[in-house]
């Protein structure tokens, strides 16, 4: 790769701190690839999220079927839409097209994807399980169970990830967003001239809500650093030492995002037995949430501690 282009990849990406090994050999190179020919071709990075809808849409259509060589297709698929998951977010860096209303179409995608697969797993354990046929009720208690629990480990993780990148990157390398400014953003918006856009933002806000919710201590310390440092110039001794605990939390936040997932809900498939993708999310990963929720909310007391103690 040209030194030009190099530099070009390299600021494609949000952060190595934050940025998983496999989506470094794997997705940001081919998301990379995709975003270049996009902006030659004059395509947005909404267009490209909205394509990896479709495509994550027939993964999982490809998911309900009881044939190996029909579920390596919708596992292709499902690869192929991450990739333009990857594409969006990097085009959008590299273009300066970067949108609130772009990140949300850009969350809201996976959700759409996993509720696809959710749906279909559901739909062919009823039609190829003896112990699912005879209790049907069970495999859809478990998904809406597994789904609640999807939806709440994903949240959280891309939280910390940004908490992480404002302190790394600053205001401008993050997406960090509040309950207070998207409030007063959706106030200012016209039901009459911004339907699709209010009801969007209205979802967002009330995401958000959700993660501020469960970490107390987060916005406690973020309450601490606004009264402590009114024009945002946070010192570089905070941000180093936030840094160097919440850098080890970043392989959590990268377990309970997609390409794990993506790995065992392949592995359940070789298996034939897509229910244990479900037991794998309710189990493992609930644990792993548990744990890293615990370990931030400690760092967060500790930081606002080290505020305390250094403005005095």
């Amino acid at each position: 790769m040209k030194e030009k282009d190099k530099s070009s990849y390299q600021a494609s990406l949000k952060s190595l701190d934050t940025e998983e090994n496999i989506d470094l050999a794997f997705y940001r190179p081919i998301g990379y690839a995709w975003a270049c020919l996009a902006r030659r071709l004059g395509i947005t990075p909404n267009t490209i999220t909205i394509a990896s809808v479709f495509l994550g849409v027939g993964a999982g259509i490809a998911f309900y079927y009881n044939n190996l060589w029909i579920n390596v297709l919708g596992m292709f698929l499902l690869v192929w839409a991450n990739s333009f998951d990857s594409a969006d977010g990097q085009l959008a860096r590299m273009s300066q097209q970067y949108s609130r209303l772009g990140r949300i179409l850009d969350g809201m995608t996976g959700d759409i994807w996993f509720f696809t697969i959710y749906l279909c797993i559901c739909l062919r354990e009823n039609v190829t399980s003896e112990f699912f046929m005879a209790h049907p009720w069970a495999i859809w208690t478990l998904a809406a169970v597994t789904g609640m629990f999807h939806v709440k480990q994903a949240a959280m993780a891309d939280y910390y990830r940004q908490f992480h990148l404002y302190f790394l990157r600053g205001e401008e390398g993050s997406e960090l967003d509040s309950v207070t400014a998207l409030r007063a953003k959706y106030k200012e918006m016209s039901w009459k001239k911004q339907p699709f856009a209010k009801t969007v933002l209205l979802f967002y806000l009330n995401y958000t809500k959700n993660q501020e919710k469960f970490t107390p201590a987060m916005q406690q310390l973020r309450r601490a650093l606004a009264k402590a440092y009114p024009d945002g110039r946070i010192p570089q001794a905070f941000r180093d030492e936030f840094r160097k605990g919440s850098l080890p939390l970043m392989k959590y936040t990268n377990i309970l995002s997609f390409n794990w997932r993506c790995i065992v809900l392949f592995c359940s498939m070789f298996a034939r037995m897509p229910w244990l993708y479900f037991v794998f999310e309710l189990v493992v990963l609930n644990v792993i949430l548990i744990y890293m929720m615990h370990r931030h909310e400690k760092l967060c007391r500790e930081m606002t501690v080290w505020i305390e103690r250094h403005k005095e």
